[in-house]
């Protein structure tokens, strides 16, 4: 069977929502005939001049906007910050007219992810902030049902607009088996529905 691509883009400051990506992959690469392309995006810098190298010195690749157009769905992640998503990612995304005037998105589903450090952080305000360009783009967006038990009874993070982790000030707190459970639901999910998605001749 011919792997098909789903693109689990993020950034991640000190590695908790880099920890969640990983898992949305494993719940893709649990599906037969789906693989996982984790991508990152450069940190924005506050002096015009200075920049990220072409290649970060760790994790995963930095993204590019054909990553978009090759793959059959999305799982999108960013931190907290004020609500909103961080700079970086919408950053990326305010660079993303070529795409949106080629329709390059349309009918692909997606999903998305967040990490804060403190409990009413804003955490679902920012899936909500994720979700808007994705809408732009036409793409399909998905949450988590409550056929997940673990919505229910976690009492760290999780939410019905996609998985969530509460990962405290200092950004050490692990991801709860709740939350690592409901990430690979969620990654699970996006593929089993991008597999169905794909155009008969795709």
């Amino acid at each position: 069977m011919s792997q098909h691509e789903i693109l689990v883009l993020y950034y991640s400051r000190y590695g908790a929502t880099k920890d969640l990506a990983r898992l949305i992959a494993e719940g893709i690469e649990s599906v037969p005939g789906a693989s996982a392309r984790l991508r990152t995006v450069p940190a924005v810098s506050t002096v015009c001049e200075a920049s990220e190298g072409p290649v970060p010195s760790e994790g995963a690749p930095f993204v590019e906007y054909a990553d978009l157009k090759e793959c059959i769905g999305l799982a999108l992640g960013s931190p907290t910050r004020f609500g909103n998503m961080a700079a970086p990612m919408k950053y990326f995304w305010d660079g993303s007219s070529s795409e949106w005037l080629s329709g390059a998105l349309i009918g692909k589903p997606a999903c998305v992810f967040t990490s804060t450090g403190s409990l009413h952080g804003g955490q679902e305000s920012t899936l909500l902030t994720m979700m808007i360009p994705l809408l732009h783009h036409g793409m399909l967006l998905m949450g988590l049902p409550y056929s997940e038990p673990d919505l229910m009874s976690s009492s760290t993070g999780g939410s019905p607009y996609g998985v969530t982790h509460l990962a405290h000030a200092d950004g050490r707190a692990p991801i709860s088996p709740e939350e690592q459970r409901l990430a690979k639901a969620q990654g699970k999910r996006l593929a089993e529905t991008a597999l169905k998605l794909i155009p008969k001749n795709g």
